[in-house]
């Protein structure tokens, strides 16, 4: 009804929508006669401004599904090609909220610097790859996603509540992978050498390697782990990580992967060097619990690697000669290396020993080494470097006042220097200088860095 105590201007314009909108519902109407039809077109516009509006959700989501392979451990999902929605939302809200909005403010760092001169690196070593069709395809579905994202997470997370939301996120799916493997273990399903738990194997996953599932299993428990002994916490929090621990240490233990073990035993000992005075001490436990570890994770009956073999076992073996073939190829192309995700179709050109199969690296190191050369090698650990000074910067920094400031920042600089140093030790025997925990931890070191900066500062005044 038109209210007479409107102006007429005011009432022409009412008059004006009320038309068309009537004339608009009318044609929609027309062309889409069932009613839920047009609900939905009514929904699509709210979807789009909430997704432009909201790229951090949209690219936290983005890394979860790809990084957790979220998709693959559920097969239901699969389908739903989830992973290609979420990058199209994540690109749009970033292009959206920096080139039109400019609501996000970039910023630069050292970090970006050496990531940038690698990524450049591994360009130019596409260019001459051995193998330049495989490179192409790896860094077109995988790794500029990566690179991307890095950048995105590390702009994008600006406040304790983004990185409260972060450490659940990620702990919480964890806790699925880690249930489905434990499923997988108790139900014999996709075992590898009879023993070991993979998830998605049949599917081609990531997470159908043991070693890869253990990496991804490892990174979330140093989030859960200080989620658990971060006191300042609610309570309700601490239980996410009470709850998520157990079952993250059972699904890693049940991949039997020694990079594994190792990377979980360097998650501990970061957390435990920050409790426990005594350094002798706390060596004795590490070497304790490493011994206990390897015993309940049943390292010894391996088919690969285990008591049966003796001397030096195949799979130490078969590392050894994978990193020589690693070095012969970087002595071959020391300046770009054979090119992205080259290593294994040219191991058989530079291997010392061919049994009729070509191998992994099973190093982040070595593989950096073979597909980019000693100059891609000398930038990815100057890199490394920086990201241990950042992140032991921020934690220190955090520590001295974590009473003052919220605990979602104190926890989160103990779990991303934490995560980080358990990548590194397990990344000496897997493979992942070209997969996503690397580049999640540089960009989280790069968040809360920022983060706690500004907190800092806001303590000063």
């Amino acid at each position: 009804m038109i209210d007479n105590n409107v102006p007429l201007q005011s009432q022409s314009l009412q008059w004006f929508t009320a038309v068309v909108c009537s004339l608009l519902a009318g044609v929609l109407w027309h062309l889409f006669p069932h009613p839920a039809l047009i609900v939905v077109l009514g929904i699509i516009p709210l979807a789009v401004l909430y997704t432009l509006n909201r790229p951090f959700l949209m690219v936290l989501f983005f890394v979860i599904f790809s990084f957790f392979r979220i998709h693959e451990v559920f097969p239901q999902l699969y389908s739903l090609k989830i992973p290609l929605l979420l990058s199209l939302g994540s690109l749009a809200a970033l292009a959206w909220q920096v080139g039109i909005t400019r609501q996000i403010k970039l910023f630069w760092c050292k970090e970006f610097t050496l990531l940038t001169c690698f990524l450049f690196l591994i360009i130019v070593g596409i260019v001459l790859a051995g193998n330049r069709p495989i490179a192409i395809e790896y860094f077109k579905n995988i790794y500029w996603k990566i690179i991307l994202m890095t950048f995105a997470i590390a702009v994008l997370v600006r406040t304790p509540q983004q990185l409260t939301f972060t450490l659940r996120a990620i702990t919480i799916a964890g806790v699925l992978v880690g249930i489905v493997a434990i499923q997988n273990k108790l139900g014999g399903i996709g075992l590898v050498e009879e023993t070991r738990v993979t998830i998605g194997r049949e599917l081609g996953s990531m997470l159908g390697d043991p070693n890869d599932l253990a990496l991804v299993l490892m990174f979330p428990t140093s989030f859960a782990v200080g989620l658990l002994v971060t006191h300042q916490l609610p309570w309700h929090q601490r239980l996410i990580g009470f709850i998520a621990i157990p079952i993250l240490f059972w699904a890693i233990i049940a991949t039997q992967s020694r990079g594994g073990l190792l990377g979980i035993m360097a998650v501990f000992g970061i957390y435990g060097l920050q409790r426990i005075k005594s350094k002798a001490l706390l060596l004795s436990i590490a070497i304790l619990a490493g011994g206990i570890l390897f015993a309940v994770a049943g390292i010894s009956d391996r088919a690969s690697g285990g008591s049966a073999e003796a001397g030096v076992d195949a799979s130490a073996m078969g590392r050894l000669y994978a990193w020589e073939a690693a070095f012969k190829m970087a002595l071959a192309n020391p300046l770009t290396g054979v090119g992205l995700d080259n290593f294994y179709s040219n191991y058989f050109y530079y291997s010392p020993h061919w049994d009729g199969l070509n191998h992994a690296v099973h190093s982040t190191w070595f593989g950096v080494l073979a597909e980019t050369g000693f100059l891609g090698l000398s930038i990815f650990i100057a890199l490394i470097v920086v990201l241990i000074k950042n992140a032991n910067h921020t934690l220190q920094s955090v520590k001295a006042v974590k009473d003052r400031i919220d605990p979602a920042i104190y926890t989160s600089a103990q779990a991303v220097f934490a995560g980080l140093m358990g990548t590194i030790v397990s990344g000496t025997f897997l493979t992942q200088g070209f997969n996503w925990p690397i580049y999640i931890l540089a960009a989280l070191v790069v968040a809360v860095g920022k983060t706690a900066q500004v907190a800092l500062n806001q303590l000063k005044e």
